[in-house]
């Protein structure tokens, strides 16, 4: 196959999957704007609307772990659908929900779902694009959950006021229909096929934690935890903190709407860099800038302050996060490449269950914005701190 037709191969699979990826991102999009819809009527509080994020992200975390796993067992092409497959059809179920206990129970298992498609379809891509521009690629991918998020604001600002929540959650459950066309569109990756030997669990876990990988796993649990904390934190509570600022829910989801229309030119940005400085500056400078963006959006003593340091923000984090995934997925053989990314995404999920329900409690205690931003602030540049000292460019075996 020629190269012209390698790459026009590799951009179809690329679309295809970064449908998936957009629906999945949809998703969690829409979750922080019912949060807030929730929180009005059903009267929760704070804390109770921190308790829904942590109930996702734990489930985030257990998937995340167990589909990387799987996906370097099994199959990149399968994982990708199973997990496709379990989040669509919970969050459908999720539209159904009559009560706090059941909510939270649902969206347990729309998090594993979301949890073990997010590296195994990183893996994917990264494993179907050409050798010399695959980190690009990966970033390019991770531009879809931009608009993923973009739509979710869309649906939310026009369907959760005039249709309420439960159609947005409806609105959530088509990709089950997707996953049918995926089963038929999408070969297995050729890495994951030429593969003769598939190792057993236990020793791709042990390899993470091995002389030549231990300082690179530890460098991208550190990266995972302070950039889910950082993310989720921040992002899962925007809407709210907007209508606790005292604007309406619509005047909310209205000014949450522009700052994510930034993300897609954030990723694009970051996929620029990736190609002419490299993975490891771009990711560095990224974040660095995104914690700057995270402390003055704390610190904003006004509206004009709050919309420009959260547009910065949104641009910078989520530019940032499409260079974690191309950082974190050429850190790992194809051997146990998905097993090393979803055990990183695993622990960061774990930040995950922390942050949202720290943020409510924080609230909750009447701790003001600034501080809680400041957290916010070192955290990511804790993470900056551990790629630029102790991260290394790729893999020393790809």
């Amino acid at each position: 196959m020629s190269t012209q037709k390698k790459e026009h191969q590799a951009l179809k699979l690329l679309s295809i999957s970064g449908i998936g990826l957009l629906f999945d991102s949809m998703d969690v999009g829409i979750l922080s704007f019912v949060i807030a819809a929730l929180q009005a009527e059903w009267g929760l509080t704070p804390t109770q609307m921190g308790l829904i994020g942590t109930i996702n992200f734990i489930g985030m975390a257990l998937g995340a772990a167990l589909a990387g796993v799987w996906a370097d067992r099994y199959g990149r092409k399968q994982l990708f659908i199973v997990t496709l497959l379990i989040y669509s059809i919970a969050t459908g179920l999720n539209a159904l929900a009559t009560t706090l206990l059941i909510f939270m129970a649902l969206r347990f298992v729309v998090g594993f779902g979301l949890g073990g498609e997010l590296p195994v379809v990183t893996t994917y891509v990264l494993e179907s694009s050409p050798q010399r521009d695959r980190a690009k690629w990966v970033v390019w991918l991770q531009s879809f959950w931009a608009a993923g998020a973009l739509v979710a604001a869309v649906i939310s600002y026009f369907i959760i006021p005039e249709y309420g929540w439960r159609i947005a959650l409806f609105i959530g459950a088509l990709p089950a229909l997707y996953a049918l066309y995926l089963r038929r569109a999408l070969p297995e990756t050729p890495a994951f096929t030429k593969q003769a030997d598939r190792q057993k669990i236990n020793e791709k876990i042990r390899l993470l934690w091995s002389p030549t990988y231990r300082q690179t796993t530890f460098v991208l649990w550190l990266l995972w935890f302070a950039s889910v904390f950082s993310y989720y934190g921040m992002l899962l509570w925007m809407p709210s903190i907007m209508v606790m600022k005292g604007f309406t829910l619509i005047k909310s989801f209205e000014y949450v709407l522009l700052m994510t229309l930034v993300q897609i030119p954030g990723y694009f940005t970051a996929a620029y860099f990736v190609g002419k400085w490299g993975k490891k500056p771009t990711l560095i400078t990224f974040m660095a800038l995104s914690a700057i963006a995270s402390l003055a959006f704390g610190l904003s003593p006004n509206i004009w302050a709050l919309l420009v340091s959260g547009i910065c923000l949104s641009f910078f984090n989520l530019g940032a996060w499409g260079a974690t995934y191309a950082y974190t997925a050429e850190q790992y053989p194809t051997s146990f490449r998905a097993t090393g990314t979803g055990w990183a995404a695993g622990f960061g999920r774990i930040a995950g269950i922390i942050a949202p329900y720290l943020v409510g409690l924080l609230i909750g205690m009447s701790v003001g914005f600034p501080y809680i931003f400041t957290i916010f602030f070192f955290m990511t540049m804790l993470a900056v701190l551990g790629v630029l000292f102790f991260g290394k460019e790729s893999a020393p075996e790809q």
